[in-house]
């Protein structure tokens, strides 16, 4: 069965629950499942690069036929072969490849050729894209908490604070209106200049991070994904305008529209000692506005 010669288009960037595509290809999975490629979604895959963003949950609809949605993975092919989620060994935009959404579905799958409805849960996508948005400002107010805590030049944030989040991140994983990071201060960010001290008075830096957090929310701006294409494999960058600042974070993601939707976002730091050294947990809530 012949595979795409294109990135698959995406418009989940641009908050689409919805869209229409041709099934373009249809792998058969060694656990009975079946990979379906489309040239056109709006189904948000897990990125197999950094998977902080579980995939959309939502339907395939042709017709009176519905195909639930098991899974959406991002896929690469190469030289006639089709790699799915962790198989895949390259990043996306790697020469020669060509990068593709697969909706993973139970059972049999639409013919190659037919023409599909994306229809992804709006709700659950929202809430996503809520704690996916939380999740960057936290990152952002807990660098400018700890700015004093280091000893050495090191990366800037996009808001020109040294990059606690990006030189300590361990692992990142959103939910529903939430988010949850996890980061490690051991010898390689010690010899970096991090002062593992800043975090003896953990409330003092968790109050500092959660002032931010209001002062940004409670002043609004507007949020969009900028890219320079509609393919998958496509940079793209979340951008939102702080009272701070404007920011520029790469990121593969969904996102809200405007700080306007949050009623609050706040942080909760817990700092605990593995293997000689320390992992601090920053666990983020955004609350919605209702109706939003």
């Amino acid at each position: 069965m012949p595979f795409p010669t294109s990135d698959t288009i995406v418009s989940y960037p641009d908050g689409a629950t919805t869209s229409t595509g041709t099934v373009v290809h249809v792998e058969e999975l060694a656990d009975g499942r079946a990979a379906v490629l489309l040239d056109a979604t709006a189904v948000h895959p897990v990125d197999t690069a950094w998977p902080d963003q579980p995939a959309d949950f939502g339907d395939l609809v042709n017709g009176d036929d519905v195909y639930p949605l098991a899974d959406a993975v991002t896929g690469g092919i190469n030289e006639g072969v089709l790699y799915l989620g962790r198989d895949l060994p390259v990043r996306g935009g790697t020469e020669g490849w060509i990068f593709v959404v697969a909706h993973i579905i139970d059972g049999p799958a639409p013919a190659v050729g037919a023409v599909v409805e994306t229809r992804v849960d709006a709700e659950r996508r929202t809430a996503l894209s809520a704690g996916h948005t939380a999740c960057h400002l936290a990152s952002l107010a807990l660098d400018a908490a700890l700015a004093d805590a280091w000893t050495k030049p090191v990366q800037k944030d996009a808001l020109g604070n040294p990059g606690f989040d990006a030189l300590a991140i361990e692992t990142s994983r959103i939910h529903p209106n939430s988010s949850i990071d996890v980061y490690r201060i051991g010898k390689s960010l010690r010899r970096k200049g991090f002062t593992p001290a800043a975090l003896d008075d953990l409330p003092a830096v968790q109050q500092r991070a959660n002032d931010l957090l209001e002062q940004w929310r409670s002043a609004g701006g507007t949020i969009h994904i900028a890219r320079d294409a509609p393919e998958l494999s496509a940079r793209r960058t979340w951008v939102c305008e702080l009272s701070a600042g404007t920011t520029n974070i790469p990121c593969g993601g969904t996102h809200l529209h405007n700080l306007d939707e949050l009623a609050a976002v706040t942080v909760v730091l817990e700092l605990v000692d593995v293997d000689g050294a320390r992992e601090l947990t920053m666990t983020t809530t955004a609350s919605r506005i209702s109706g939003v």
